[in-house]
C-alpha cells in the first residue's frame, strides 16, 4: 500500500513531499483542524506509521491516531479526531476513544508525550484488533471487533504541527526482530569485554586475599576456616563458618586488614599474577556447572545464548566465569539442581528479556532502567530470568533516582512465570502469588501483611544502596539493606519463585549485583584507608590485649575521612578545620557499659562555619562501619544530639532539648549515658539535660561528630565532678519548661502511644513520641492511638512537635491517586489538605483495622477535623471553636471525656467547650497525624483535670449563666401570642405556632450577649427558634399587641434584621449563608442560645455557650436582638445580664486622666481600691545583655541598634512587665532599604535561657507577638487586623505594651491604647522587641508619654470636647488633624502614591494648603495609626458623615473671605464626586458647580426618571434653571464610578499601571440641602452604607455658595 496522505484534510492542512508531509497552519494561533486520512484503506497487519517532525508549546494536547470507516473522499472533516463518528477508534494521549467516547482509561504510551522524531504507528491485526505502534514497540491492543475497511487518522493536534508518513508495511517477523536484537546485544557485550576481565583480576585477586588470611590466622595461632576448592564464588564470604570456629569479631578484623593489607604489598611485588592463577583455578571449577546448562533447551534468550558459547572456548569460558556466581555451581551441582520442566538452570541471575513496557534492559541484561523518568512513574517491572535457588542471594544496587515522584523502588518475589505474566503497571497490583518489600512494609499480593517489616524504608535509599532478597530453605523469605538481614519477611514461601523489581516512583536504574557480602565489602574498604597511614605496620594492640586499656574508654582508630586520632586514642581532631566542616565522625573503641557516662571536652573550634559539635550513641561497630560525612545521614541504630535537638535515625524526635550545642565554646564539656533502664541522657558543662530517648539497647558505642566549628575534642577521663544522675526521668537539673517537647509525660500518668498504628506511623521515645515517616512522600496512614481508655475527666494532650509546608489544597479530587502513590509530587502536594485530626474511638487498637485516614473509620469515633466535628465519618456540626488546620509547631491540643459524656477539645490549654455528646465510657485518645502534621508528643498535662474543669460545660466562651449586673428583659411589644412573665425574663407563645416576635429591652452593647434557654416545647408544630439582631426599635412599634406584626422573623422587612433560621443565615429575609454552625431545629428543652454584636460589625451565634463564629458581616451599631418563639419552641427564660457600666475597676487605665478628672466632676470619690490599678509602682526597664547578635545595646542598655544585616535583632527586658505597668519604647532609626519593619511582644518565661532565635515569629514556646496588624501566640495567628500596621510606623512613634490587671495585653501607640490584643497572659512575663527590617535603633521612654488629646498634648483630638460643642447633650467631634509625630507622611506608601498622581494632574500649588501636615491619609494602616472612628458627628444641628477609608485628602487653601471658624463648626460635612476633568474649574471658582464641571448633574441624568431628582427641568429650560448639585454623607456612595469615574494612569515611580479617582470634601451649609433616596442603578436592596439609609444617602443641594471646598480627595488601585 502507498504510504501517502489523502489529498482531502482539515481546513489548516497542507501537505508537501508528494502528499506525505502534512503541517498544520498557524500553529500558534490554531490549534486544531489539523486531521488528514491515509489515501488507501489498510490492509491487515500494515503499520500506518507517522513521524514527528514539529512540536510547539503553545498548546497542550498533541498527536491523535486512529482508524476510521468514513471515506476521506465523501468526509465532511470536524475540527479534531475525536469528534469523528460512525465507527471511529481514536487513541489520544493515553486514552483509546470510540466515535468519541472513550471506551480504555489507560492505555500503551502517552502520546501527548511524544518528542520530535519519535514515530507513531496504527494496525488493524488479521484478528480485528486496534493495535498502537510506538517507536517500533507494540503497546498491545487497544480494541477489537474492528470491520475490514478502515482509513488510517492522524490529528495534528495542539503541539504537534507536521508529521510525515514513513511506512506503511507489515512488522519485522519475529525471527528478523530476534537477529536484530541479538546484534545489538553482541556490540553491547563487546562494550564490555574489558570490564570482565578486571573483574576476573579481582576476584582472583580477593581468592588470594582469602589464602593470605589463612595464613595471617595460623601465624597469629588461630584456627581460621579455609574455603573449600568447590566454592564458586571465591570473593563471597564462605557460608558454612561455624560460630565456634569463628574469631571474635575484632580479632577476626585485625587478620583481615593484616591480609588486605598483605595482598596490596604483594600486588604491587607481582603478586597480583598470583592472584591472577587462583582466579583461573576458580574459573575452571565453574565450568562444569557451565556446560551443564549448556544442554538445556531453555526457551529464554540468555539460556539458548549461554548454550551456544559454550562450543566457542574462549568466550565459554568468560561466560562460565561469570555464571558460576551462583552457589550452585560448583562440582555437578548444577546438573542436580535442574528440574525436568526447565524452570531452574544454571545461568547467571539476569533480568528477563520480557519485562514491563517502559524498561530498557542493558549490560547483558543485568542492568534495568525504566524510559521517561520524568513522565511515567510505573510500567517498571522486572523479573528475574529463572526462579530463585534455595539460599541464593538476589541483590541489586539503586544506581539512579529522581526526585519528581513519591514512592520508590519495590523487591520481591513471584510465583508467576515471567515468559507468561501479563506485567501489570505496578507489582503491588498482583493479586496472587506475590511477595513485596514496598516502603518499609510487607504487601502479600498487593495486600499489607506487616505494617513495619524493618527500620528501613525503601523510599528513603540512596543511589548506590543495595537491596537483596533470599528464600531460605525453610521457606522463609529474608530481605537485605546494605548487606544487614532484615529478618523474616514471610514464614512460608513456594518453592519455585523468581526474583522480581518495581522501579516505580523515585527508582529509574538498578543492576544485579553478584558479590553480595557487603559488610566484606566495608572492612576492606576501611582497611585499604587504614593501609596508607604510617600505623599499618604496628602490631594492633587488638591482638595482645592489655586489661587497663581495655577498660579505658578511647577513641577508634576507624574515624572519618577528614578526622585523626592522637594522643592514644584520647584526642579526636580535623586537621583541617577551615577547608571542610564534615567527615569528622569519630566512635569509641568499645561499647558504653549502663551508667557509664562519656563525655569529651571541646578543645578547639573555628569560626567560619555554622554548627558544632554533635555527641551520641550507635549500635553499629565502628570496625565495620563504613562512617557517613555525618552521623545525621545515618539511619538505622543512632541517637544524636545535635543543636538543641535529639535526631534518632537522622530523624527528629525532639526540636527543642537542653542547652543548644552550637553556643559552646572551647573549654566546654558535653556527655553521654546510657541508664540500666534503656534511657539515655545527655550532659552540658556536666548538667543533665533530662531523658532525651527511651528503649535504647544496650552494648552502643558512643559516638561524636566534630561538625562545622568544633574542630577537637578529647575524652574526659575524670568524671568526679558529674552530679549523680536523677532517679526519676521527669527530674533533674536540667530546667525543661512544661511547654518544651522535653516535658513529655512523666511518671504522673500511663499514658502512652499503643504499639498498634497506621503503615506510616512510628513510635519512639518509649511510646511518648509519635512521627509519620516519609513525611514529604506520604500525607496519611499514620494514625495512632493510646494505650489505654480514657478516664473520665482525664486529658490526653499532645504537642505538636514539626510540621512540614508539603500539602496544600483539596484532597478530594485526587485522594485514590494519592493514597496509592500513583502522582507526580508536584501534583500531590495540590492535592492533599489539612493537618492534624484528633478524636476518640470506643474500638479497642487490637480489634482496629488502620484505614489510610481517620474519617474511614465509619463506627464507635468522634473526631475533629479543622472546624468540623464527625461522627463515624459524617459531620455532625461545623464552626467549632478552634480550628486544628491553623494549629502550628508548638501548638498543643487535648481531648476529654467529661463524666458525662461530653466530649471535650483544650487548644493551648484552653477548654474550647463541648463538641459533642453522648460518649461512651472507656473511649481510646486517636490522632491522625494527616497532612502537614509530622510528629507530636504527649505532654505533662495529660492526666486527670480538676474536678470543676471536667464536669463544668462552660468554657471560656460562655457567657454564664449568674451573670454580675442586671439581668435582661424583654421588650413590652411583641408577637401577639406571646405572654410575657417574670418580669420580662420569660417569654411564652400562649397559641398558634407563629406571631411569637420578641425583642430584647435595650439595644445591645458592643460584645454584649443575649442569651435564653428553652423551657417549653410543643412537637406538634414543625420549625423551631430563629434568633438574629435588628435595626427596628421596638418603641416605635405600635402599642401591643401587635395584630399587623409579621408573623416570623423571616417575613420582618420593616428594617435591616440579621437572623438564623436553622443553620441558614438571612438578612431581610433573603437568603446570605447556609450551614452554619448547628441547625437551631436540634435544639431541645434546656439549650441555651444566644447572639452578640462583636466589635468588628459581626454577628455570632452562641450554642450552649459555644461561638459557632461570625454569621454575618457589617452589622449595625444600634441593634436590638430579636427572637422567634417559631415551630416547636413554646417557651424561653433569659439566662443574661447587661454588662455593667460602670466598670471602671477593670478597665484598662487611661494614661490621659479622662476617667479621674470624670470622677472628680461628677464628685464622685475615687476609692483607694480604685485608684491602685491607676496607680502602680513602675519599675526601672532595661534590655537583656543576651540578646540576637546583631545587636548593640548603649545607653546604660536603655538604646538598643541593629548594627548589621536585617534579622537576628530580637532583644528582651532584663525586668519583668508588672500588671498595670506601661513599657514604652520610641523608634529612633529606620532604614528604608529593607522591607517590613519591627515586632514586639511578650514571653512568659525567664529570657536567661532564651535561645534567641533570627526572627521573634520562631518563638514558639510561651509567646505573644504583634507583628504588622496580626496577633500571634507561639507561631499562631490569633487575631487580624488589630491597631495600626507596625510596617507602616515612623521615626519618632513610640510604642508600648501593657498588662491589665484582667491579664490582658494591650497596645498602645503614641499613647493610645489599642484595645486588647491577647488574653490569659502569664506573670511575670518579659517584653520583647525584634528590630527587623527597616527598624534599626530603639530607645526605652523612662519616662510617661501622656495619650492624644490629653493634658500633655497641643492637638486636638477627634474626641476633644468644648462647651460650644454641645448640642442636645450630644458631645461634638471636629474635624482632627493629627501631631506631627502621629502622621504617617514618612512611611506611607499608599500616601506616596496618590501625591504622585496628584502632581500628574498639574493643578498649582497655590490651590492646596502649605502645611502638608494637614494631608490625611485614610487608608488601613494610617487611620489605625490615629485610632480613628468610622463615624462622627458635625454642625448644628449634628449630622453624621463617615470618614473617607480607603482614600487620601490632600488639604485645600480656603479663601480667607471664607467664614472659617462658623464653616468649620456649624457646617455638616459630606463628600462630592467628579471627574479629573471638572477638578480645575471647581478649583477656580472655590465652590461646586453643576453643569459640565461635576458629571453628578450629568452622567445619572438619563437613569433618572420619575423620582423627583430627574432632569426634565433642565432639558425645558436649561438657561434659567438653577442646576443640583448631589452630595453625600459617605464617600461609598459618592466614590461609585458613576460619578467618581475612574482614570488610568503609569506611576512615574514604578512605572505601573493604576486607576484612580478624585472627589471633594465639601462643608455644606445646614438647610441648604434636600436628603433623598439613591439615584444609581444597581444598589436599590443592600445599602452602601450601614449608618445611612439608602433613602437618605444622597444629599441634593441648588444653592450657590452653600458649599465650601475642604479637601481634595484621591484614590488609586
Amino acid at each position: 500500500m502507498a504510504a501517502e496522505l489523502h489529498p482531502r484534510s482539515g481546513k489548516l492542512v497542507g501537505l508537501s513531499n508528494s502528499n506525505r508531509t502534512a503541517r498544520r497552519n498557524q500553529p500558534v494561533q490554531e490549534f486544531n483542524h489539523g486531521l488528514v486520512l491515509s489515501k488507501e484503506p489498510l490492509r491487515d497487519r500494515d503499520v500506518f506509521t507517522v513521524r514527528i517532525d514539529k512540536k510547539v508549546n503553545s498548546w497542550s494536547g498533541s498527536i491523535e491516531i486512529g482508524v476510521t470507516t468514513l471515506d476521506p473522499a465523501l468526509l465532511d472533516f470536524p475540527s479534531s479526531a475525536t469528534g469523528l463518528k460512525g465507527g471511529s477508534w481514536i487513541v489520544s494521549g493515553c486514552s483509546v476513544l470510540r466515535d468519541g467516547r472513550s471506551v480504555l482509561e489507560e492505555y500503551g504510551r502517552d502520546l501527548d508525550q511524544l518528542a520530535e522524531g519519535d514515530r507513531v504507528g496504527i494496525q488493524r491485526s488479521s484478528r480485528g484488533e486496534l493495535h498502537l505502534w510506538v517507536n517500533g514497540q507494540d503497546c498491545g491492543a487497544a480494541a477489537s471487533g474492528l470491520p475490514a475497511k478502515l482509513w488510517a487518522v492522524v490529528d495534528l493536534y495542539g503541539k504537534c504541527t507536521q508529521v510525515t508518513v514513513v511506512s506503511c508495511e507489515p512488522p519485522l517477523a519475529s525471527a528478523e526482530r530476534e537477529i536484530v536484537l541479538r546484534e545489538e546485544e553482541e556490540e553491547d557485550e563487546e562494550e564490555e569485554d574489558d570490564g570482565v576481565v578486571c573483574r576476573l583480576r579481582e576476584d582472583a585477586g580477593i581468592a588470594a586475599l582469602m589464602n593470605v588470611a589463612a595464613m595471617n590466622g595460623v601465624m597469629i595461632g588461630e584456627q581460621v576456616p579455609e574455603l573449600s576448592c568447590g566454592h564458586s564464588r571465591p570473593d563471597k564470604f564462605p557460608n558454612n563458618l561455624e560460630p565456634d570456629a569463628v574469631l571474635t569479631e575484632h580479632q577476626l578484623f585485625d587478620v583481615f586488614n593484616n591480609a588486605i593489607v598483605s595482598f596490596y604489598r604483594a600486588e604491587d611485588e607481582g603478586g597480583g599474577e598470583e592472584g591472577g592463577g587462583a582466579g583461573s583455578g576458580s574459573t575452571g571449577t565453574g565450568t562444569g556447572g557451565s556446560s551443564a546448562t549448556g544442554s538445556d533447551n531453555s526457551s529464554s534468550r540468555s539460556g539458548n545464548r549461554g548454550s551456544t558459547l559454550s562450543n566457542d572456548s574462549g568466550v565459554g569460558a568468560r561466560d562460565a566465569g561469570n555464571t558460576s556466581s551462583s552457589p550452585a555451581g560448583n562440582g555437578g551441582g548444577g546438573g542436580a539442581s535442574a528440574t525436568a520442566g526447565g524452570l531452574t538452570t544454571n545461568d547467571a541471575l539476569l533480568f528477563h528479556e520480557k519485562c514491563g513496557t517502559l524498561i530498557k534492559l542493558s549490560n547483558n541484561n543485568k542492568t534495568a532502567e525504566r524510559r521517561r523518568p520524568l513522565d511515567e512513574f510505573n510500567n517498571g517491572v522486572v523479573m528475574t530470568n529463572r526462579p530463585l535457588r534455595h539460599n541464593e542471594m538476589f541483590e541489586i544496587r539503586i544506581d539512579k533516582l529522581v526526585d519528581k515522584w513519591s514512592g520508590s523502588i519495590e523487591i520481591g518475589v513471584t510465583t508467576h512465570i515471567p515468559s507468561n505474566l501479563d506485567y501489570p503497571a505496578t507489582m503491588t497490583n498482583l493479586r496472587s502469588g506475590t511477595i513485596m518489600m514496598s516502603g518499609c512494609g510487607i504487601l502479600t499480593n498487593g495486600k499489607g501483611t506487616r505494617r513495619e517489616y524493618c527500620e528501613f524504608s525503601l523510599d528513603e535509599l540512596q543511589e548506590g544502596d543495595h537491596i537483596g532478597l533470599m528464600r531460605k530453605a525453610s521457606g522463609a523469605l529474608h530481605f537485605y539493606i546494605n548487606g544487614i538481614d532484615q529478618g523474616v519477611a514471610a514464614a512460608q514461601t513456594p518453592g519455585v519463585v523468581y526474583g522480581v523489581v518495581d522501579l516505580y516512583g523515585m527508582a529509574v536504574k538498578v543492576t544485579i549485583v553478584h558479590n553480595h557480602n557487603h559488610s566484606e565489602r566495608l572492612r576492606r574498604n576501611n582497611a585499604i584507608m587504614r593501609a596508607m597511614s604510617p600505623d599499618v605496620g604496628r602490631p594492633r594492640p587488638a591482638l595482645t590485649p592489655d586489661a587497663d586499656a581495655a577498660e579505658r574508654l578511647l577513641f577508634h582508630a576507624n574515624c572519618g575521612q577528614k578526622a585523626a586520632i592522637i594522643s592514644d586514642g584520647r584526642t579526636a581532631l580535623r586537621p583541617h578545620a577551615t577547608d571542610d566542616f564534615n567527615h569528622g565522625v569519630v566512635l569509641s573503641s568499645r561499647p558504653l557499659r549502663s551508667n557509664e557516662v562519656f563525655q569529651v571536652r571541646i578543645d578547639k573550634m573555628v569560626d567560619k562555619w555554622a554548627g558544632s559539635i554533635e555527641i551520641g550513641v550507635t549500635t553499629h561497630n565502628p570496625a565495620y562501619l563504613q562512617l557517613p560525612s555525618t552521623m545525621t545521614n545515618l539511619r538505622s541504630g543512632t541517637w544524636m544530639m545535635t543543636g538543641n535537638g535529639v535526631m534518632h535515625n537522622g530523624t527528629t524526635i525532639l526540636d527543642e532539648y537542653g542547652h543548644n550545642l552550637d553556643r559552646l565554646k572551647a573549654g566546654d564539656t558535653v556527655g553521654v549515658v546510657r541508664k540500666e533502664d534503656g534511657s539515655l541522657h545527655f550532659f552540658v558543662n556536666g548538667v543533665a539535660q533530662g531523658p532525651a530517648a527511651w528503649n535504647v539497647p544496650p552494648n552502643v558505642y558512643a559516638v561524636v561528630d566534630l561538625y562545622g566549628q568544633a574542630a577537637q575534642a578529647t575524652i574526659m577521663d575524670d568524671m568526679v565532678d558529674l552530679p549523680p544522675l536523677p532517679e526519676d526521668s521527669s527530674e533533674g537539673p536540667a530546667a525543661v519548661s512544661p511547654g518544651s517537647p522535653c516535658s513529655v509525660l512523666g511518671a504522673a500518668t500511663d499514658l502512652r502511644f499503643h504499639h498498634l498504628h497506621g503503615t506510616n506511623a512510628v513510635i519512639t521515645n518509649g511510646g511518648r513520641t509519635a512521627l509519620r515517616q516519609n513525611c514529604r512522600s506520604e500525607f496519611n496512614d499514620a494514625i495512632v492511638i493510646s494505650n489505654r481508655c480514657l478516664r473520665d475527666g482525664e486529658l490526653f494532650e499532645i504537642i505538636i512537635q514539626k510540621m512540614v509546608d508539603r500539602w496544600s489544597g483539596s484532597i478530594e479530587a485526587g485522594r485514590e491517586l494519592a493514597e496509592s502513590g500513583r502522582l507526580p509530587l508536584e501534583l500531590l502536594q495540590h492535592q492533599t489538605c489539612a493537618s492534624l485530626r484528633a478524636g476518640v474511638t470506643a474500638i479497642r487498637p487490637e480489634e482496629l483495622e488502620f484505614p489510610n485516614t481517620m474519617t474511614d473509620i465509619d463506627y464507635d469515633t468522634w473526631m475533629l477535623s479543622g472546624t468540623a466535628i464527625m461522627q463515624d465519618g459524617n459531620t455532625m456540626r461545623n464552626n467549632y471553636g478552634c480550628d486544628l488546620d491553623s494549629l502550628t509547631s508548638g501548638s498543643r491540643i487535648g481531648m476529654m471525656r467529661s463524666p458525662i459524656g461530653d466530649l471535650h477539645y483544650y487548644i493551648n490549654g484552653v477548654d474550647q467547650g463541648v463538641a459533642c455528646s453522648g460518649l461512651p465510657p472507656d473511649v481510646f485518645a486517636v490522632i491522625d497525624l494527616y497532612g502537614q502534621c509530622v510528629q507530636v508528643s504527649i505532654t505533662s498535662s495529660s492526666g486527670p483535670l480538676d474536678n470543676s474543669l471536667c464536669t463544668s460545660n462552660i468554657t471560656e466562651k460562655s457567657f454564664p449563666i449568674h451573670s454580675p449586673g442586671v439581668a435582661h428583659r424583654f421588650h413590652g411589644k411583641h408577637g401577639k401570642n406571646v405572654v410575657l412573665l417574670g418580669e420580662g425574663c420569660q417569654a411564652i407563645r400562649a397559641g398558634g405556632y407563629a406571631h411569637g416576635i420578641v425583642f430584647s429591652a435595650k439595644e445591645l452593647k458592643v460584645d454584649e450577649l443575649f442569651e435564653v434557654r428553652i423551657d417549653e416545647m410543643d412537637e406538634q408544630w414543625c420549625g423551631s427558634l430563629h434568633v438574629g439582631l435588628s435595626t427596628l426599635p421596638p418603641p416605635e412599634l405600635p402599642s401591643c399587641p401587635l395584630s399587623g406584626f409579621s408573623p416570623s422573623l423571616p417575613q420582618l422587612r420593616a428594617k435591616v434584621t440579621w437572623l438564623l433560621c436553622g443553620s441558614e443565615v438571612r438578612r431581610n429575609g433573603v437568603l446570605q449563608r447556609q450551614n452554619y454552625g448547628c441547625s437551631l431545629d436540634r435544639l431541645t428543652v434546656g439549650n441555651r442560645v444566644g447572639v452578640k454584636r462583636c466589635g468588628d460589625d459581626t454577628m455570632h451565634v452562641f450554642i450552649d455557650g459555644e461561638d459557632m463564629g461570625p454569621a454575618a458581616t457589617a452589622v449595625a451599631k444600634n441593634v436590638y436582638a430579636v427572637l422567634d418563639l417559631y415551630g416547636q419552641i413554646t417557651a424561653v427564660s433569659i439566662v443574661s445580664s447587661t454588662l455593667i457600666e460602670d466598670a471602671e475597676g477593670v478597665k484598662v487605665p487611661s494614661l490621659s486622666s479622662e476617667s479621674c478628672s470624670e470622677g472628680e466632676d461628677d464628685g464622685t470619690p475615687v476609692t483607694e481600691a480604685a485608684s491602685e490599678p491607676c496607680a502602680p509602682v513602675p519599675t526601672a526597664m532595661a534590655f537583656l545583655e543576651n540578646h540576637g547578635k546583631n545587636i548593640q545595646l548603649s545607653n546604660q542598655k536603655l538604646t538598643a541598634a541593629r548594627v548589621s544585616s536585617y534579622n537576628q535583632g530580637l532583644l528582651v527586658t532584663a525586668q519583668p512587665l508588672n500588671q498595670q505597668q506601661l513599657f514604652q519604647f520610641q523608634i529612633d532609626r529606620l532604614n528604608p532599604s529593607w522591607t517590613s519593619s519591627l515586632s514586639l511582644g511578650v514571653i512568659g518565661h525567664s529570657p536567661d535561657r532564651l535561645n534567641f532565635p533570627s526572627t521573634a515569629c520562631c518563638l514558639k514556646r510561651s509567646a505573644w507577638l504583634l507583628q504588622r496588624d496580626s496577633v500571634f501566640h507561639n507561631s499562631l495567628k490569633i487575631c487580624e487586623n488589630y491597631g495600626p500596621n507596625l510596617d507602616t510606623c515612623p521615626e519618632g512613634t513610640v510604642l508600648g505594651l501593657l498588662v491589665d490587671a484582667n491579664s490582658c495585653l494591650h497596645l498602645y501607640v503614641n499613647g493610645m491604647d489599642q484595645g486588647v490584643a491577647a488574653q490569659d497572659i502569664p506573670s511575670p512575663c518579659y517584653p520583647f522587641i525584634d528590630l527587623y527590617g527597616q527598624c534599626e535603633q530603639v530607645t526605652i521612654v523612662t519616662n510617661n508619654v501622656p495619650a492624644v488629646g490629653g493634658e500633655g498634648g497641643d492637638a486636638r483630638c477627634q474626641c476633644d470636647m468644648e462647651k460650644a460643642d454641645m448640642v442636645d447633650g450630644i458631645k461634638e467631634s471636629v474635624c482632627w488633624t493629627p501631631p506631627p509625630e502621629v502622621n504617617p507622611n514618612k512611611s506611607c506608601e499608599y500616601q506616596a502614591l496618590c501625591s504622585r498622581f496628584k502632581d500628574l494632574l498639574t493643578i498649582p500649588d497655590g490651590y492646596f494648603s502649605e502645611d502638608a501636615k494637614y494631608n490625611l491619609c485614610y487608608c488601613e494602616s494610617c487611620h489605625k495609626l490615629r485610632g480613628d472612628e468610622a463615624y462622627y458627628k458635625r454642625g448644628e444641628p449634628p449630622r453624621d458623615y463617615a470618614l473617607p477609608f480607603g482614600w487620601c485628602c490632600f488639604a485645600l487653601r480656603i479663601k480667607p473671605h471664607c467664614e472659617i471658624s462658623t464653616a468649620l463648626k456649624k457646617w455638616h460635612i459630606a463628600y462630592h464626586g467628579t471627574s479629573v476633568g471638572a477638578l480645575r474649574r471647581t478649583l477656580d471658582h472655590s465652590q461646586l458647580l453643576p453643569g459640565t464641571s461635576s458629571i453628578f448633574s450629568v452622567a445619572p441624568a438619563k437613569a433618572e426618571g420619575p423620582d423627583g431628582y430627574g432632569d426634565r427641568e433642565e432639558n425645558s429650560a436649561p438657561a434659567r434653571e438653577v442646576p443640583r448639585v448631589r452630595l453625600s454623607p459617605t464617600m461609598r456612595y459618592s466614590g461609585l464610578e458613576t460619578f467618581a469615574p475612574k482614570v488610568q494612569f503609569r506611576d512615574p515611580r514604578s512605572h505601573r499601571c493604576h486607576q484612580a479617582q478624585v472627589g471633594f470634601q465639601v462643608c455644606v451649609r445646614p438647610g441648604s440641602y434636600k436628603a433623598g433616596p439613591q439615584q444609581t442603578p444597581g444598589h436599590g436592596g443592600e445599602p452602601l452604607d450601614p449608618r445611612f439609609s439608602n433613602s437618605e444617602i444622597e444629599w441634593i443641594t441648588k444653592e450657590q455658595g452653600g458649599t465650601l471646598l475642604y479637601g481634595l480627595l484621591v484614590r488609586v488601585e
